[in-house]
């Protein structure tokens, strides 16, 4: 089997003095893709270069404290992509990929696992434009991907696609993170790659036509119909962590050469190292 964990650490080292480094050691992922790390190369020099024998590999946000996203590996990769080719979200450190190809693997000779982080465009209406933005240029980028290689893209997509991704689907219908247009592209994503395109392009201004979609969402996959144990984050405010009063915004999605060998997904609710929790899936193959 195969361990793979994705965490929005919301600071790599506040996540750190609430017991990250034990955690990982206790739970052995074979990777763990992270987001928010909230540092710079510096910061992360002799103290989290390494976490319980994984390597990590990063790509920083040029502005100090922010975004920011990496991968801990125990297998060497063979190849480490920093950022996808955007001018604009690249200088926010928002997307890492490792390859580990292997030409004589029967299973996805080539293969890449990806840790990115999305936009959130919580804060206004600015940052909700740059979301829409991120998303238009970042679907064709998938699409290209996944015509040429086998990959499991981990992060905090900032989206809850579906009513039963969130406790209260009925008063967030016009707030990011569950508006029309972000849960659109979502579904366009997921959608068999052999259907006519259509929703997304349509709602997102800009977006361009590609070839692509039949992206596997991998929990769901395993559990169609889970609500309130799904969530992955919670607000600060109030109680919403004590209520369960969550989000599911942290996924895997995976072609589906490889998203269909998923056998289980576990989300670590009780491990408060940020306000996401961690959810490891176990596949069945090997790098």
């Amino acid at each position: 089997m195969f361990k793979l964990t994705s965490l929005n650490l919301n600071g790599i080292r506040s996540a750190a003095n609430k017991g990250l480094h034990d955690w990982v050691a206790q739970s052995m992922p074979d990777c763990i893709c992270v987001q928010e790390l909230k540092a710079q190369a510096l910061d992360l020099t002799g103290r989290f270069d390494e976490i319980a024998g994984l390597k990590g590999y990063f790509h920083f946000a040029e502005k100090k404290g922010y975004s920011g996203v990496g991968i801990y590996t125990r297998h060497e990769p063979s190849d480490v992509i920093v950022g996808y080719g955007s001018p604009e979200f690249d200088a926010e450190g928002r997307y890492i990929e490792l390859r580990f190809d292997r030409p004589g693997r029967p299973q996805s000779p080539k293969l890449s696992i990806i840790s990115a982080y999305f936009p959130s465009g919580s804060s206004g209406e600015e940052r909700q434009a740059a979301k829409f933005r991120f998303l238009a240029e970042f679907y064709p980028r998938l699409a290209a991907l996944k015509e040429e290689r086998d990959f499991v893209l981990c992060g905090d997509i900032n989206i809850a696609h579906q009513e039963i991704d969130l406790k209260n689907f009925k008063s967030n219908q016009k707030n990011s993170g569950f508006l029309p247009e972000e849960r659109a592209w979502m579904s366009e994503l997921l959608r068999d790659a052999a259907r006519v395109r259509e929703a997304a392009e349509d709602l997102i201004q800009g977006s361009e036509a590609g070839r692509g979609g039949g992206m596997i969402d991998v929990y769901r996959q395993l559990h169609p119909k889970t609500m309130g144990e799904a969530y992955t984050w919670w607000s600060n405010r109030g109680q919403a962590y004590a209520k369960n009063v969550g989000w599911r915004l942290d996924y895997h999605l995976a072609t589906p050469a490889i998203g269909l060998t998923a056998r289980s997904a576990a989300i670590h609710k009780t491990q408060r190292f940020s306000d996401h929790a961690p959810l490891t899936i176990d596949y069945d193959w090997m790098l």
